[in-house]
């Protein structure tokens, strides 16, 4: 089995958000790259493989970066470290409820 070195990536230095590149548990320290600079991540939930977790806190009716792009609204706050879903984000694409699918 080969041991994956890289646990997480960050696509842009823009994002507040990186993606588990494996299944992740709670406690897991992680030493990221944002844009340039060494950033250390210890994880407060597990985070499936394939979805986000943050790097940063990010305050209520804040944007949710990935891709350098906004891609929702987070809903509550969110501490560094914390899961990053469905149950902390609204999404702001593709809604027809806003104005051209943005707030």
């Amino acid at each position: 089995m080969i041991e994956l070195k890289q646990k997480a990536v960050v696509l842009n230095s823009k994002d507040n958000v990186a993606t588990a590149l494996g299944d992740l548990k709670a406690g897991d320290i992680l030493e990221l790259e944002v844009g340039g600079e060494a950033r250390t991540v210890k994880l407060t939930t597990d985070v499936p493989f394939g979805h986000k977790f943050s790097l940063f806190k990010i305050e209520p009716n804040s944007s949710v970066i990935k891709y350098g792009e906004v891609i929702g609204m987070s809903t509550a706050v969110i501490n560094t470290g914390d899961y990053v879903h469905i149950h902390n984000v609204v999404s702001a694409r593709g809604r027809g409820d806003l104005k051209g699918g943005k707030r």
